[in-house]
């Protein structure tokens, strides 16, 4: 009988040690959640939420939300199917809890590591990479890397349609821009020394520079798409956000994200263009006004691909519907597609809410 208690004791004690273990640990685990949440700039009321958030996805560890980019997804996709089943969608606060749910989103995905590393030297330039050239006293040229090797860069004979003068290349000093995809700007000062055929294109041979400026970083996440969309030149009275009614110059989304877009329309464009782009997004409408800030014309399919940065800002609930298409939050059964995402780069249908496609299609924005 002595022995049976014994053990019986012994059982409780160690059940009671367990349980005391238990709540400790999540006693700890919370305080470092709260811990963590605080120094992501979250307030306590938000943090709450995002503990309440943690507890209805089951997140193993909460406090992994604050780093871990598949567990932030799982609430926030949780958090975007809840406001649908509930109408709550034009709930202001609700709006401004996802929006900053998603800019700590958005700073985990600039915070991976390939977006840091860039890069230091010419020789480290992909091939096929566009440039724009700049000569001083004469203009900007357009051209793209054809081949580098350890002893010099070649490049496509560079263009600019509006300068007729023909110029000798070789001995020219030239400067170099160019973005690179999931990076950021770089510029850096070079000499042409010969013009060649290589690959059988008319180009230079330009010399190498040890030392990149690294410019502006890319600040938005992009997506890849290629979806029906409608372009307008912009009105002087013209807001954010005001949907049209009437069709516009047709044309074709190729990227979104929060702060613009990229479209390609037919025939040659220019850049500082105000425009308004509008498509369908999650079957809303969703229009985007802004300035054209570069523009890549490709001559021989006579196509330009228009770069947008929106101005002013997207209002928060456009913002949190593009940026939901962005970091695929979408419930899978209503997206489109499975997008290919990338940092800074579809025949779909456009929505009822916008107007059908002209009877006969506008192939060109120029004039």
């Amino acid at each position: 009988m002595l022995v049976l208690i014994i053990v019986v004791i012994a059982a409780l004690g160690t059940a009671f040690f367990l349980v005391s273990r238990s709540k400790k640990e999540n006693s700890t685990n919370w305080i470092q959640f709260f811990a963590r949440g605080k120094d992501a700039g979250f307030s306590f009321r938000e943090i709450e939420l995002l503990r309440r958030l943690a507890i209805m996805c089951d997140i193993e560890e909460p406090a992994s939300l604050f780093y871990s980019q598949q567990q932030l997804d799982v609430c926030i996709r949780s958090m975007v199917r809840t406001i649908r089943m509930s109408g709550e969608n034009e709930d202001q606060g609700t709006q401004d809890f996802l929006s900053k749910l998603y800019d700590y989103r958005k700073k985990i995905e600039m915070d991976k590591p390939r977006i840091k590393n860039g890069i230091s030297n010419s020789r480290q330039i992909n091939e096929g990479q566009h440039f724009r050239i700049l000569v001083a006293g004469t203009g900007v040229y357009r051209s793209h890397l054809v081949k580098n090797d350890s002893q010099y860069l070649t490049i496509a004979r560079p263009v600019n349609t509006k300068i007729t003068s023909a110029l000798s290349w070789t001995g020219t000093k030239i400067s170099v821009y160019f973005w690179r995809e999931d990076d950021a700007g770089y510029v850096f000062d070079s000499e042409v020394l010969d013009e060649v055929f290589s690959k059988g294109v008319s180009s230079l041979k330009i010399s190498h520079s040890e030392s990149l400026f690294r410019t502006q970083k890319r600040k938005s996440v992009r997506i890849r798409l290629h979806r029906a969309a409608f372009l307008y030149l912009a009105k002087a009275d013209d807001v954010q956000g005001k949907i049209e009614t009437k069709p516009g110059l047709k044309c074709f989304l190729e990227d979104l994200s929060d702060t613009g877009c990229a479209v390609a329309v037919g025939g040659k464009a220019e850049s500082g263009m105000r425009v308004k782009i509008q498509f369908a997004l999650d079957n809303s409408a969703i229009s985007m006004l802004g300035t054209v800030r570069s523009v890549d014309f490709k001559e021989d399919v006579n196509r330009s691909i228009l770069h947008l940065e929106a101005d002013p800002p997207l209002n928060i609930e456009v913002r949190n519907q593009i940026l939901s298409e962005v970091f695929g939050m979408l419930p899978e059964e209503e997206e489109e597609a499975l997008p290919f995402r990338v940092l800074d780069d579809e025949a779909a249908g456009i929505s009822k809410q916008i107007a059908p496609a002209a009877e006969t299609p506008q192939e060109s924005i120029d004039g």
